[in-house]
């Protein structure tokens, strides 16, 4: 059976749009996020109906999987940060794969001139994106290369060398919401690429999840209602690293740990009030993480 992304638009896509244009309409303190484009590409009545905060507390505690709005609402703030801080440092690239209906390219513009930002992704969610774009009337910056493809079946590094982008230069790439729908051969390649063409100083933002999930362990605060919605979708998850593991996944690939935040220390740095207060439990089954290339030479030499 083909999967839902080969003939229709990713429905965990179009799930995550949604909740970035709820947590862009939020009143409360702690919801809010800063993706305002994402209120333009969802339907107008969709849009419409967010704008009504019972609706959206609804959305977060009974349509989406329990953690999950609220695992969004930090997801898109932590590489958001991360994103902008690359724009800063002058980085010479950024390169995001399996983009879905992210808008940081467009949103951070002002920040990005000089840096030629490439977003990947299948062809029928990338041109319902762009179709949105040009219906709302969202002009595209000129630096922004849209690319499109099947991860699991056309060459990755044809795909980069046809548009540009260049090896060894100081690049971000961004992997948000990919890892755990590719099977574990396509996670190998892909980070193989990434160590072939990122430059020093180059650095990876992921999140990935637990690879107890995959064997339906219930180990995780809302772990089944999400694994029971992604596979609904007919988009299942299919990769994972072992809980305390990422350091020696990362080193495979000659890239050293920066940051890594589980729920619990995403509840800490997003979620807490004044009163010291946890405010919003987040869905247990996901991690995020920044790396670093530290040791591209050596990787190379091994081949």
């Amino acid at each position: 059976m083909k999967k839902r992304i080969e003939t229709r638009t990713s429905r965990t896509a179009q799930w995550t749009c949604v909740s970035r244009a709820a947590s862009s309409l939020e009143s409360r303190a702690h919801y809010k996020s800063d993706d305002t484009l994402a209120v333009l590409l969802v339907p107008t009545f969709l849009s419409l109906v967010l704008k009504i905060s019972t609706v959206r507390k609804l959305y977060g505690k009974v349509m989406a999987p329990k953690g999950i709005y609220e695992y969004v609402i930090v997801r898109t703030k932590y590489i958001d940060k991360i994103f902008q801080e690359a724009l800063a440092e002058q980085f010479d690239q950024i390169l995001l794969f399996g983009a879905g209906f992210d808008t940081r390219a467009v949103r951070f513009q002002a920040e990005s001139k000089g840096v030629k930002i490439f977003e990947l992704d299948v062809p029928r969610t990338q041109a319902a994106k762009l179709a949105q774009y040009q219906r709302r009337k969202v002009p595209i910056p000129l630096n922004i290369v849209f690319v499109g493809i099947d991860f699991e079946k056309e060459s990755l590094p044809q795909k980069l060398d046809a548009v540009g982008f260049e090896k060894d230069q100081r690049s971000l790439f961004v992997l948000e919401g990919l890892l755990m729908y590719l099977n574990p051969s396509s996670v190998d390649e892909t980070f193989r690429i990434i160590t072939e063409y990122a430059g020093q100083g180059s650095r990876v933002v992921f999140d990935y999840i637990y690879a107890s999930v995959l064997r339906r362990e219930h180990l995780y605060y809302g772990e089944e209602e999400v694994f029971r919605s992604v596979t609904r979708a007919n988009e299942q998850w299919h990769f994972g690293i072992e809980e305390g593991e990422i350091a020696h996944f990362l080193s495979q690939y000659g890239l050293m740990v920066h940051d890594h935040m589980n729920a619990e220390k995403l509840e800490e740095n997003y979620f807490k009030n004044s009163e010291g207060k946890v405010v919003g439990k987040i869905n247990g089954t996901h991690c995020l993480v920044t790396a670093e290339v530290t040791l591209q030479d050596s990787y190379n030499a091994r081949g």
